[in-house]
């Protein structure tokens, strides 16, 4: 399992990843905004020839979420769709799921409310 922080305000975004049958499972804590854009597309982006191109990234610890994510979400669906992977958003705050939906994020990538449906599905 490894984990990233935002360094310059420690707590702000925390993501620890591990791989669960073949899928990279990303777990977020904090806030999402433009100061961690970048702890969030290390987190999400995967490197070219890295495998499997599969995410489920778990908002459950996530209290907010502004455009810089929904960028980040969506350039990580478009990499890893040309790769023949996908992206799955899982547990969801209320208030997060919410702005995932009033831009349309949830018909581009699908949105479960546990990362156990998020894995089956």
């Amino acid at each position: 399992m490894s984990q990233l922080e935002e360094a310059d305000r420690p707590g702000r975004l925390h993501a620890e990843h591990h791989m669960t049958a073949g899928v990279r499972v990303v777990t977020l804590r904090g806030e999402i905004d433009h100061d961690v854009r970048d702890v969030l597309s290390e987190a999400l982006l995967i490197e070219d020839g890295a495998a499997p191109p599969r995410i489920v990234a778990d908002l459950s610890g996530v209290t907010f979420m502004d455009s810089s994510g929904i960028n980040v979400f969506v350039a990580a669906h478009q990499q890893v769709s040309r790769a023949e992977g996908w992206v799955r958003i899982a547990g969801a705050q209320e208030s997060v799921l919410r702005v995932l939906q009033l831009v349309g994020v949830d018909t581009l990538i699908p949105c479960h409310p546990t990362t156990e449906q998020a894995l089956i599905t």
